[in-house]
């Protein structure tokens, strides 16, 4: 950026718990922590010898990526070894062994006797090859203090016997008595002789997302206890021709259910007797479902709470009840809203297993040596030599020119001090760590915008950045791309400006990683003024102090912690943000996510417009919402820059918690509900889903 600022240098601040990769959330019920970047990414047990696909780095959201009972969120067998099992005999093998275990079903497992459910034991992954893995005739049990355990992308079936009501055949898909951090993600199940799903015997910490439920009496069922412990997260199933337990909720302490679909097809043999129902002591958040022909909806006992907000109810009958108070879910962990309209159709193309699961070659494993690199999709980078490459930037040389599909570029644990550079001709990159963290492997180098350039000159801002990504469908995922230009050693250069990762490319998905610096870290731009450029980033972190988010895409933080730093003498004062908008563009916005850091109280702004080039005709834009905000973000949290006013431009906020939260005034605008509906992640991606590929 073109005004001088003054900068700082990075100070470390150690909290008591760390944090699962990929679930940089994992709050405490006063939901206050604040997370320094020596804490990020520790769990997780893989070696720089283990090879870690991309969606085995996936964990869990919502009740299963919470800190408690010794156990920080939910990332089932990673750092265990990947086994692929086609027989029975060795998925009990691996599920019930000790030690963790990533266990991939290819092909249709037929479980022997009918009935039978599995022992699974804690630390285990079991996920399905695509669409290939299925369970029939039988599931899983998840016994007393069973903990971390995922199971994924399966077709678990058929162990129905004939009677509809049947209370004498207890043959259930998934079935937990006393397990916690438990993540059901992405699977098909029908047609069984009991439950689909049970929760049972003060179970909790649980997520169940994106599954297909169907075909069955009854559906899912949680509590059957007097203890009212259960936390729960229930969002995005399709449950269709399901007559009962849709879910049955019973003395849970947290159950929070939304982006549901429940479905009862009109002219079928099975009829729906009741949707979501909230038994006991339950206390219930339910937003923005849809419910399609169901019969009484919602319903409650007397002593149960339901808050309902935000859901459609399309030729439904009978009761759809509400009343007492609940909780607020932001306080335990982020997420964010689908409009409920939206649901039937996410849903149906989202739901269920999907064929990117499970399927990806393992990132550690280095093709044999007389493949060619062009035609590689998976490139491994190893600074001891044992990859294909020593070095990032000569993975990205060995992509093909306009390569059509996919290149994984796969970088084992290690140091990389060296620039990268993506260049527009090579879509569709991947740049991945392999190690357990996403600080175990690490992009750095120092360059800053007034550093002299080897032929003459300096690097500039843009220039100066340690990845720079120009290519279209570019993701990178558990590592950090880090700029560590030492300020206070450098104090006679002009232009402190110091950049981590440029994007100026469309469909930028940074999921899982950390950007740090301190001026200047993450620039979002585009390729011209007049294309689009849009970037997601997700379960991430970004550290720095002045301006460091700022350009000119349309850029989401999502689900993220933004780290203020102090500067390098040791002073708190910086901006977070600075857009430079083109008009009637989408600009910066930062949701479901938490501002802190080691700074002092009322020290930071949230944002201040940039017209790059004393450009008038610019409409900066950051929008902050459903985000907690600590002590540091200043009372009045916009300000102006280079004469140009902050109020001329577009800067808001919405629901926004924490201490560094405020009422809405002249001096800090708050976005109505109508407003905010325009103002979603749906909304800045402008159709486009990100998903790991």
């Amino acid at each position: 950026m073109s005004e001088p600022r003054s900068t700082s240098r990075h100070r470390h601040r150690r909290t008591r718990t760390g944090l699962a990769v990929g679930v940089p959330l994992a709050l405490t019920a006063a939901g206050t922590l604040a997370y320094g970047i020596t804490d990020l990414g520790v769990l997780g047990q893989a070696s720089a010898a283990e090879a870690v696909p991309t969606w085995a780095a996936d964990t869990a959201d919502g009740f299963a990526s919470v800190n408690s009972l010794g156990q920080n969120g939910t990332y089932g067998g990673r750092g265990g070894k990947t086994v692929t099992v086609k027989t029975l005999a060795d998925l009990e093998k691996y599920a019930t062994a000790a030690e963790p275990y990533v266990i991939v079903v290819a092909g249709t497992i037929n479980m022997n006797p009918v009935g039978k459910e599995i022992k699974v034991q804690s630390d285990k992954t079991i996920v399905g090859q695509g669409t290939s893995g299925h369970i029939v005739g039988g599931g899983f049990f998840l016994g007393q203090g069973v903990h971390n355990v995922i199971i994924r992308n399966l077709t678990i079936r058929d162990s129905y016997q004939g009677i509809w009501n049947d209370k004498d055949h207890d043959f259930d898909a998934i079935q937990m008595d006393g397990a916690h951090h438990v993540w059901i993600d992405h699977n098909d199940l029908r047609h069984m002789a009991d439950g689909l799903i049970d929760v049972r015997k003060d179970s909790t910490n649980v997520t169940v997302s994106w599954n297909k439920l169907s075909d069955n009496n009854k559906t899912f069922g949680i509590g059957w206890t007097e203890n009212v412990k259960t936390d729960i997260t229930i969002h995005h199933n399709w449950i269709r021709e399901t007559e009962q337990r849709n879910p049955s909720t019973d003395n849970a302490a947290h159950a929070h259910l939304y982006n549901n679909f429940l479905e009862d097809a009109p002219n079928t043999d099975i009829g729906s007797s009741y949707g979501n129902y909230s038994r006991g002591a339950t206390k219930m958040v339910l937003e923005n479902s849809y419910f399609q022909g169901i019969k009484n909806p919602v319903i409650k006992d007397s002593g149960a709470a339901v808050v309902q907000r935000g859901s459609v109810f399309s030729g439904t009958s009978g009761r759809n009840e509400s009343g007492g108070t609940a909780f607020d879910p932001k306080v335990y962990y982020p997420y964010s809203l689908d409009k409920a309209a939206d649901v039937p159709s996410v849903l149906r193309s989202g739901a269920g297993p999907r064929a990117d699961i499970g399927t990806t070659a393992a990132a550690g494993k280095a093709p044999a040596a007389s493949t060619k690199a062009a035609a590689a999709t998976t490139l491994t980078v190893a600074a001891d030599g044992s990859g294909q490459y020593r070095t990032v930037q000569a993975a990205v040389n060995a992509v093909p020119a306009n390569n059509p599909s996919r290149v994984v570029i796969a970088v084992k644990p290690g140091t990389y001090r060296e620039l990268v550079k993506v260049p527009s001709n090579k879509p569709h990159v991947t740049i991945q760590g392999t190690g357990g963290s996403r600080k175990d492997t690490t992009i750095v180098y120092n360059n800053a915008s007034g550093t002299p350039k080897p032929g003459g000159g300096t690097y500039g801002t843009g220039g100066s950045a340690t990845v720079a990504v120009e290519a279209d469908d570019f993701q990178a995922r558990n590592l950090t791309i880090s700029n560590d230009f030492d300020e206070k050693a450098n104090q006679s250069i002009d232009g402190h400006q110091a950049v981590a990762l440029r994007t100026a490319a469309d469909k930028v998905f940074l999921d899982g990683v950390i950007v740090s610096g301190d001026q200047d870290t993450l620039l979002v731009d585009t390729a011209a003024k007049d294309k689009l450029g849009r970037v997601y980033v997700s379960n991430s972190y970004v550290v720095g102090n002045v301006d460091f988010i700022f350009g000119r895409a349309t850029a989401v933080v999502d689900k993220s912690v933004i780290t203020l730093k102090k500067r390098w003498d040791g002073t708190s004062a910086g901006y977070v943000t600075a857009p430079s908008t083109a008009a009637n563009r989408k600009g910066i916005l930062i949701a479901n996510s938490t501002v802190n850091g080691d700074v002092s109280n009322g020290s930071f702004y949230l944002g201040r417009p940039w017209h790059a080039g004393g450009d008038a005709s610019l409409d900066p834009q950051t929008t902050v919402r459903n985000t907690s905000l600590s002590a540091a973000v200043k009372s009045t949290p916009w300000t102006d820059m280079s004469g140009f006013s902050w109020k001329d431009d577009r800067f808001a906020e919405y629901k926004n918690t924490g201490a560094g939260a405020g009422s809405a005034s002249s001096n800090r605008p708050h976005l109505s509900d109508a407003q905010a509906a325009d103002q979603e992640v749906a909304d800045w991606l402008a159709g486009w889903t990100p998903s790991a590929s």
